[in-house]
């Protein structure tokens, strides 16, 4: 085997979700699809993932190819368990089809029934819980969704979420042990594993070969204790500033980069940090975490 070198198997991009909010469409709205590809570009980034807020699928390619930008993937939520199998995979379909036309091949699912993302209730206290049959389909229906992905040069890559059904470490190894491997990956998400678990490295200690897609976040951790205090929702919680890019906050990557890349990690590692833009500027946020990861994370490994 060739010698693994981190630049030619690791692309940098990072996420819409620092310009525009889709969960709170008036946060960021003054943010165009061009501003933040051009932003993207600029700072460094090799791709984004698709936002809500993305035009249609011509305009989306038109507009990425002149700044050289790839579409990495894009959010599915997932509704196994309130829909069934048969109506999700349906939507799932679809939804792959899509990344299809994009050149994109990661579709980052959440099964959302119960999900209290959205809602007022206290994300670090309220999160829901699965019953034995729930988890059934649910793993049932993402190996139905593995199938469906191969299709179309898609791969599943399973986002652990704060406030939903499957968050925990627990939760994510009962997801892994009762899923296809070959169907089935994971998104290692730095932020929701640190707050969740208080560290981010035994999620991806456990689950390192599962890993198809990263999502860099980082956390102030002053303003997580804050908002546990308060028993923040988690848009309130992100509006309180818990999240940030990396290098700005308390999480320490370097250990996890190290991880990744000992275990020949290949992929797209995403910089996620939901902001409110009025206050963190997207563009200078963008510029701080590659310019972090570069000097950081991927200098040492420079021949």
């Amino acid at each position: 085997m060739s010698e693994y070198d981190v630049n030619k198997n690791i692309k940098l991009g990072i996420c819409p979700i620092g310009w525009r909010n889709d969960d709170i469409p008036s946060i960021g709205a003054e943010n165009t699809f061009p501003q933040l590809l051009s932003d993207a570009a600029l700072a460094g980034f090799k791709g984004v993932e698709m936002g809500g807020f993305f035009p249609c699928p011509d305009e989306i390619n038109y507009e990425r190819k002149l700044r050289h930008i790839e579409i990495a993937g894009q959010w599915f939520s997932s509704f196994i368990i309130r829909d069934g199998i048969e109506k999700a995979a349906a939507d799932f379909e679809e939804h792959c089809k899509k990344l299809q036309t994009l050149g994109a091949h990661i579709a980052t699912v959440s099964e959302q029934t119960y999900s209290i993302q959205q809602t007022s209730k206290n994300i670090f206290e309220d999160k829901p819980y699965f019953t034995d049959e729930e988890w059934e389909k649910v793993c049932a229906g993402l190996n139905k969704y593995g199938e469906i992905a191969k299709k179309y040069d898609v791969k599943v890559a399973y986002h652990h979420h704060l406030g939903t059904g499957i968050q925990t470490l627990a939760e994510t190894k009962r997801l892994m042990d009762n899923t296809d491997p070959d169907k089935v990956g994971l998104v290692f998400d730095t932020g929701h594993a640190y707050v969740s678990e208080g560290d981010a490295m035994p999620m991806l200690n456990e689950f390192v070969d599962r890993v198809v897609h990263v999502h860099f976040k980082d956390v102030r951790k002053n303003k997580e204790d804050d908002s546990r205090k308060k028993g923040l929702s988690f848009q309130d919680s992100f509006m309180n500033d818990m999240f940030t890019v990396p290098g700005d906050g308390d999480i320490d990557f370097k250990p996890i980069f190290k991880t990744l890349a000992d275990h020949h990690y290949t992929g797209w590692i995403m910089v996620e940090a939901e902001q409110d833009p009025k206050k963190h500027n997207p563009f200078e946020m963008a510029l701080k975490a590659h310019q972090y990861m570069e000097d950081e994370l991927f200098a040492p490994y420079q021949k």
